[in-house]
This record gives C-alpha cells, structure tokens and sequence, in this order.
C-alpha cells in the first residue's frame, strides 16, 4: 500500500507495523503515590515475542503534590483534580524525558509511550450476590495525568486509559500486569504466583504446563503500613524503611483475627480493590480498636505488616495453592520487597512456596509495572487484546488503550 494515500497524521502507524523493532516507554504512578516509574524497553515481534529492558528510573513526586493526589484520593474536589491532570502530565513527559536522555537513544527514536498515569479513584462493578451481572452500578475508574500533555511535550504518540474498555465490558478493569507475567514468567514445569506488593497486593497465577491465567487483587500492600508510618510521624516518614518499626512491635492476635473478616477477603476472585477500601478512611475507622487493644505505635505497624502478609497468604491459601502442583515459585516485585518484616512473615505463613524476586528473573522489581504499560501500549497499536477475562472478569478479549498523538 502506498504511503502518500494514507493521512499524514496516521502514517506512522503503518510505519510502526511496518518496523522489526521498538522503543517504548512505559509510565505509571500506582497507589503509593510517590513517584512517577518509568522504563525503556526494546521490543521484537507482534506479541512481543522479544523483551530487553534498556533503562528504568523514578521520579519522586514533590512533597505537596504528594499530597495534594494522597487527598484526592479520599475527598478530592474537582476543580484539584482538574488541575492535577495538567500537572501530573508534565510530570510524566518529564519521567519521559529523562529516561531517554539517561539511554543512547534520542526522542525522535522512541516509537511510543504507554502511560497509566495515576489512578485517583477505581470503582469496580457492584455484583448480585447470587448472579454474576452487573447491577446499575458498572463499575467507574478515573487516572490522571493527561496524556495530551506527554505526546506534545515529548513529541511522541501515547497510549493511555488502559482500564475503560475491560469496565465497559463488565470487568473490573484490573488487574492489567498479568498478561505481561504471562509472556515473561509462565514456565512448563513449575506452577509459578506472581506477586506484586505495591500500594495494593496483587497475584497472577500461572499453573505449570498450562496456557491458563488468572488474578486477582489480595487486599492492602503497603498502603496501611505507609498511611500508619505517616499518621505517627505526622508526615515525617512515609514508609517503614527496612521494616525498622515492625520488627520493634508485637502483633496484636485479637486486632489481626478482626482486620481479617473483612468482606473482601471472602469474595471469590475475579476481584479488585484500592485505597478506596484500603486506604485513609479505613484506617481513621481502626482508630477505636487500636485505642482498645492500647497498641504502642511499633505494635500497630507490626500488626498492620502482619496484616498484608496474613491477607495475601490466605488469598492463596484460599483461591490459590488448593488447585497447584509443586513445586510452586512465587515471584515477588514492588515496594514490599524492600521491607524485610514483612517478607519474613510472608514465607513464614506460605511454607510450601519458594520465594525469588522478579529481579532475580532479571525484570527489575521496582520497574516491573511500567514495562507492563508499555507492552500494553505495543498490543494496543498490534492490535492485539490486552486483557485477560479470567483475571479482570470482562465479558471477552479486547484492545485496551486511547492513543494521542502528538
């Protein structure tokens, strides 16, 4: 087909369809909210059926912008949340920029970007109980950080709003990572748990010798334990590096026996939450039962951190390890792999299961994420599905992803 009968503004697209190679950069902002992960990958093929991971870096959000997206979280009003996506936008083209000035690349070679941007509010759908069909509520997601702003400021097309076609479909729109821990991690020999502790916990199971897929939300990652850290230390910290205050505290059986029997534990994947469950409100609503249990500010962390692994270790234990073989590997990136306490007390309740990271696999932990963004974003413009219905729930396989150009 002759290039000069396509539309100027498209002819990239054939171009794109027409090269062996890519360059792209994946960016996303997840539940901590504390920076802006963005990866170089090259890839090779369609699918793609070849992966190297160039550069990764973090951009760390300023401390008022912090928490200006922390507030929206939980009452943001529109008029900050309007003015956020501006914001944030410039801060992803930034992210962009600075990862193709750390490589021997130029701009004008990188092919395209995957942003995810930063979720602000995620609703999933609302089901019947006894009927899986949608009630009226079909569930809403809403991530900022416009992507108008990054394709001009980068020059550079973007594919963005990841989550909007599985929700229209009747999923949940999450978790989207699978896919990518399909193509990289499944193995014909051993059942293998690809487990990522951000903000939110979340697993992609892959049985052994099976093209089978499936995820699913746990609960909280490290969103409780960072919220408490802040609260205690009225913004001093923000996280519990190395698991200092867990490893001083005992944890508080009765108060952990009651964190347990939330609803959410209880429901059968495919299955999502957020900060909308598991963030701010919840803990100023545990501020009576710590006040009971008279827990020292070490105890409520141990206890907190006890809690993630707990809430994970049951999910498995649940929905999970019941329907795998051995021997079983569990594959571990995010924030939570830095934080000691709590991966000692997570291999402590899964016994059965050895624990390696993902960057023992060679796919960095804390760039794991941002490499998915952007091998969706190459899906995207294959035109190749992006979701897994037996891990979002959606209705079938569909693209997912809006593209703006530059």
């Amino acid at each position: 087909m002759a290039t000069n009968l396509i539309p100027k503004a498209w002819r990239w697209v054939y171009r794109y369809h027409r090269k062996r190679k890519h360059l792209i950069i994946g960016l996303i902002s997840g539940t901590s909210a504390d920076g802006v992960d963005a990866a170089l990958v090259q890839v090779a093929g369609p699918k793609p059926d070849q992966l190297s991971v160039i550069s990764y870096l973090t951009v760390p959000y300023p401390k008022k912008m912090r928490q200006e997206v922390l507030r929206c979280f939980s009452n943001g009003d529109v008029e900050t949340v309007t003015r956020l996506n501006f914001t944030l936008g410039h801060l992803f083209a930034d992210a962009a920029m600075q990862i193709i000035q750390s490589s021997k690349y130029r701009s004008d070679q990188v092919d395209l970007i995957g942003s995810h941007g930063q979720t602000i509010r995620h609703l999933p759908p609302t089901y019947h109980k006894s009927k899986k069909t949608p009630l009226q509520n079909t569930g809403a997601t809403l991530q900022i950080g416009d992507p108008a702003v990054i394709a001009v400021r980068t020059g550079i097309p973007v594919v963005s709003h990841f989550r909007q076609k599985d929700m229209a479909l009747g999923g949940d729109g999450a978790p989207l990572v699978p896919l990518l821990d399909h193509l990289l991690f499944h193995h014909p020999e051993k059942s293998r748990i690809v487990l990522n502790i951000g903000g939110i916990a979340n697993v992609t199971v892959l049985p052994a010798n099976s093209d089978e897929v499936y995820a699913f939300d746990t609960g909280p990652g490290n969103s409780l334990i960072d919220i408490a850290i802040s609260e205690l230390t009225r913004g001093r910290l923000t996280h519990d590096r190395n698991g200092r205050w867990a490893f001083r505290g005992r944890v508080c059986e009765p108060f952990l026996r009651d964190l347990l029997k939330h609803p959410y534990f209880f429901r059968r994947p495919p299955k999502s939450t957020g900060r909308e469950t598991f963030g701010l409100a919840f803990f100023k609503s545990l501020q009576g039962t710590i006040k009971t249990h008279h827990l020292s500010p070490y105890d409520l962390i141990a206890t907190l951190t006890d809690f993630t692994a707990a809430s994970i270790a049951l999910s498995l234990q649940r929905f999970v390890l019941p329907f795998l073989a051995d021997p079983i590997e569990v594959i571990v990136s995010g924030g939570g792999v830095r934080n000691p306490a709590l991966m000692h007390r997570l291999t402590e309740r899964l016994p059965r299961c050895r624990f390696i990271t993902s960057d023992a696999m060679g796919i960095p932990s804390d760039a794991k994420e941002a490499i998915a963004f952007a091998i969706l974003a190459h899906r995207f413009l294959m035109g190749l599905p992006g979701n897994i219905p037996s891990a979002t729930g959606a209705t079938y396989p569909t693209l997912l992803g809006s593209l703006t150009l530059p």
